[in-house]
């Protein structure tokens, strides 16, 4: 069974803690992590644009990933948010388990 990290930039606490609290509580993720401030330089309907976000560290196996994407697409604020999930590569096997046991 493989796990994976998913990165996901939201608008506002708010809307962190609600997609946070939902993918731990629903087991789709055995942590989440909110990091408080990140800068986005990215272009839009073809203009650039520069935001302050917020972004999401999700901790999950592969197989949920689906689930975790629609969970996210349907409490998420933008219309197309980034959800973006990255094998883990290595990682400490007790890490690597209690992910499996709290997605179960």
């Amino acid at each position: 069974m493989k796990n994976c990290v998913i990165y996901c930039t939201v608008p506002n606490e708010f809307n962190a803690n609600l997609i946070a609290t939902s993918l731990v509580e629903e087991n789709l993720a055995a942590c989440v992590n909110i990091l408080p401030s990140v800068t986005s330089v990215y272009k839009w309907e073809g203009i650039v644009q520069s935001d302050n976000e917020m972004l999401l560290i999700i901790k999950t196996r592969e197989e949920k990933f689906e689930a975790v994407e629609a969970k996210i697409k349907s409490l998420h604020e933008y219309t197309v948010p980034e959800i973006i999930a990255l094998p883990i590569v290595k990682g400490s096997a007790e890490y690597q388990n209690w992910i499996v046991k709290e997605t179960e």
